[in-house]
């Protein structure tokens, strides 16, 4: 029924965004996107997304449509939120690696880990985690980071 008529299907989504049973539409939307041409795919999940607003719960279930399989589809938007979801991976990934280690990590160290979207300067975290000594230096640059 979703596939027969997709709007409605992203109306849906939109409108029961803050139910518990959010997962089951989404997955719901995915499956009937599947096999649809980027031309309809695209605007449809856009609209969605844009439907769904901008706080933090509708990022999350953004990444969860995306998760749940739009790999056949290419927008600006869905790029963004694989975007967000490589980033906060790279933040828990982080956190994991010194918290494994049994370093201690202050709150002004995670806040500032977790408030970071350069992914180049989370890499370059992630590769000191693994050997700072304390979790404050993975921030300190390296002679080979310069």
């Amino acid at each position: 029924m979703a596939r027969a008529d997709l709007s409605l299907a992203a109306l849906s989504v939109i409108t029961h965004a803050k139910d518990p049973g959010i997962g089951e539409i989404l997955k719901t939307l995915s499956t009937a996107l599947q096999g649809v041409t980027e031309a309809v795919s695209d605007p449809i999940v856009e609209f969605t997304a844009q439907g769904m607003g901008g706080n933090r719960r509708a990022a999350e279930l953004r990444r969860n449509l995306v998760a749940v399989d739009l790999s056949f589809c290419k927008s600006y938007l869905v790029e963004e939120i694989r975007d967000e979801a490589r980033t906060e991976s790279r933040v828990q990934d982080i956190l994991l690696v010194l918290e494994t280690r049994g370093l201690d990590v202050p709150d002004e160290v995670r806040e500032r880990v977790i408030g970071c979207d350069d992914p180049g300067l989370l890499r370059r975290w992630l590769t000191r985690a693994v050997t700072a000594p304390s979790a404050g230096e993975i921030f300190t640059e390296a002679p080979d980071d310069v």
